[in-house]
């Protein structure tokens, strides 16, 4: 494993490996020269995405949003790294002075909170340290937190890269299980499942055990995912991807990563559709007309 990385020079990835200490915007940045891909690279790569889709938000990375300022100070207070959590005591946000504070701190890398949203993460990670599975999964000194895969795909030759919210020691155990945490609407199984599918859970899983197996941390590891609920009494949900779901990500990662190749050889960046494009009416509105011819 990597030394920790020092905010004293820009980082560059020269070599494969995992490093610690990374600071979030110069992981997003991507700091391998030429370029590399990510989990959520290559789900944009995809339908319902596509490749263009994909170079546009790479080239023009968007500035942080109000409506994740929930979910990455959850992550700070979890487990504890990442960005500044700074409360301002303050009634009114739409103030010059309030949105000249809110800007400098987003400037410094840090979440501006009003005290109400501290309050929250605070019951919240309360919550998960009553959780028997989610906290002896991110039990302090078993892991590190935030820490950065490199490596390279020995098919495709694509540098891929990831994040891993929890890295467990490597063990002699059968199994080694990594863990990525999640602030959800509902940690309800049912509900997962649909997560799951909507936002590519099972690719990213897959996308991450990937990289643990090439740098050859672990020849079987798992990652799991520790859903939470951002409404009181914030419910913690340990869920992992079946093996028909882990089937279907692989498969998908796969075709994502000769894509890229693809696209990165060619300069070609496709949208989605090069050709005139079929569209059908949806299902349903062709069984109300066949049920409605049948009365």
């Amino acid at each position: 494993m990597a030394a920790p990385v020092t905010e004293e020079q820009p980082f560059v990835v020269e070599r494969p490996g995992v490093y610690l200490g990374i600071p979030d915007a110069a992981y997003h940045a991507d700091p391998v020269p030429g370029g590399s891909l990510s989990s959520t690279g290559a789900r944009e790569l995809l339908p319902p995405s596509c490749p263009a889709r994909f170079r546009h938000r790479r080239d023009n990375p968007q500035p942080p949003k109000k409506v994740f300022d929930l979910g990455h100070a959850a992550h700070h207070r979890v487990l504890g790294t990442g960005p500044k959590l700074e409360v301002i005591e303050r009634d009114r946000w739409d103030t010059k002075e309030v949105k000249a504070r809110v800007a400098a701190i987003r400037e410094a890398g840090g979440v501006p909170l009003k005290r109400a949203e501290m309050d929250t993460v605070e019951a919240m990670a309360a919550e998960l340290r009553n959780h028997p599975k989610a906290a002896a999964l991110l039990q302090p000194g078993s892991g590190e937190a935030e820490a950065s895969l490199f490596w390279v795909d020995l098919e495709t030759r694509v540098r891929c890269r990831a994040r891993i919210d929890w890295l467990t020691h490597a063990t002699n155990a059968p199994r080694l299980i990594v863990a990525d945490y999640k602030t959800c609407r509902s940690a309800a199984p049912d509900d997962l499942q649909k997560a799951i599918a909507e936002h590519g859970w099972h690719q990213q899983a897959d996308w991450y055990e990937a990289g643990i197996r090439a740098l050859g941390l672990h020849p079987e590891p798992r990652l799991v995912f520790i859903c939470q609920e951002k409404e009181p009494p914030y419910l913690v949900t340990v869920a992992e991807p079946d093996p028909p779901a882990r089937r279907i990500a692989a498969h998908l990662n796969r075709e994502a990563r000769h894509l890229y190749r693809e696209c990165t050889t060619s300069g070609r960046w496709p949208g989605y559709a090069d050709d005139v494009a079929m569209i059908s009416l949806p299902g349903w509105v062709e069984r109300q007309y066949e049920m409605e011819l049948n009365l």
